[in-house]
């Protein structure tokens, strides 16, 4: 553990004072001890980016990189001890040839291991140009690491300008639960009849908000312009009773009970009238729930993750200049948080990245009592 400088200590403070949606600021706090975790590098990719990352229970860890450009070597892989990466379940999966074919990769967003399966979310949505094929969830058996099932979802749940983002996995009500960055909306995937459904794609909440992110003090541009990156970031809370979710651009965090997302009978408005707002937030990409109900998310505009209580209060778990883009979060059987760092900001989909070096990191989460 060190601590945390004086500058950083300014910085922070300044910089959350700085940050506005509307009238209201965002403040976020360092730990009460005034420390943090060592910064530990788990392994690192030239010119690959990596987005998602996930730990299962064994230890074992997976990660997967988008086909945002050409000549890619793989898009989902695992990651030994050592820090090398062997494309996953095996090469062939991760042979492309220009084109969707059955039991092949097309554009892998994010990966979840959970329940003994490793769930791999593919868009199909190349350099984010729009959907080829059919956007596709994959479940491997992590014990023979052989496919186990495939969900397709159609135009209907997956327009051509989606991008389905990331997941969750809700084994009390038997569902699947994943973003939808590039309209804006929540997909609901029944496990046990493969049917899925778009909720929540007209309101505020799955939204980008109209606002402009400084990351590393500049404005986070994309081809010129100010993005508007939809409902991306999202958990599903301990009891499985909510889920949590997040527009990328944006500063507010809502919640909707699962039981809103599961009945089908309720109407648009009936079930909107049950979205909570749940406060402001620094600006993240994923998040992560621990078993103590600390939400971890990235801090893009201030080089940090932070973590909202269960009390609803934000703080800092780390704040280091080598933190560029925090994207996807897991925790190890260990009790460290895993995370990517993309570079977004550096290299958005379609830009060259061979100079850039894309890191996971892993730092130690404090005892509870320390938080």
């Amino acid at each position: 553990m060190r601590t945390i400088s004086l500058l950083s200590l300014m910085f922070l403070l300044i910089i959350g004072c700085a940050t506005k949606v509307t009238d209201k600021k965002i403040t976020t706090s360092p730990l009460p001890t005034e420390t943090q975790p060592d910064l530990m590098k788990l392994t690192e990719f030239k010119g690959l980016q990596v987005t998602g990352v996930t730990a299962d229970e064994s230890g074992r860890i997976f990660a997967n990189f988008p086909r945002w450009r050409e000549n890619l070597p793989y898009s989902v892989v695992e990651i030994n001890a050592k820090g090398e990466a062997t494309p996953y379940p095996d090469k062939e999966w991760n042979t492309w040839r220009g084109r969707p074919e059955k039991n092949r990769f097309t554009c892998v967003q994010s990966v979840l291991a959970h329940g003994g399966s490793l769930y791999v979310l593919d868009p199909a949505s190349p350099k984010m140009e729009g959907v080829i094929g059919e956007p596709k969830l994959y479940e491997f058996d992590l014990s023979s690491n052989a496919l186990k099932r495939t969900y397709t979802f159609n135009r209907k749940v997956a327009p051509k300008k989606s991008y389905l983002n990331d997941l969750r996995v809700d084994d009390e009500n038997g569902k699947i639960y994943m973003t939808d960055s590039g309209l804006g909306g929540i997909v609901v995937l029944d496990r046990d009849s493969g049917k899925s459904w778009r909720v929540l794609d007209t309101h505020a909440s799955t939204k980008a908000e109209n606002v402009t992110l400084l990351v590393n003090g500049k404005p986070f541009l994309m081809k010129g312009r100010s993005p508007r990156i939809h409902s991306d970031g999202i958990a599903l809370s301990k009891d499985e009773k909510y889920l949590y979710y997040h527009a990328l651009t944006g500063y507010q965090l809502y919640r909707v009970p699962t039981s809103a997302l599961n009945d089908r009978s309720l109407s648009a408005s009936d079930r909107a009238s049950q979205v909570e707002n749940s406060g402001l937030t620094p600006a993240p990409d994923g998040m992560f729930f621990d078993k103590d109900g600390n939400l971890y998310m990235a801090d893009l505009e201030r080089n940090a993750v932070a973590y909202r209580t269960p009390q609803g209060q934000m703080k800092i778990l780390i704040q280091d200049e080598r933190i560029q883009w925090p994207d996807t979060f897991t925790i190890d059987r260990n009790n460290n948080l895993i995370f990517t760092d993309s570079l977004l900001q550096r290299a958005p989909a379609g830009t060259p990245t061979d100079d850039l070096t894309f890191t996971i990191y892993k730092v130690a989460l404090p005892p509870t009592e320390a938080r």
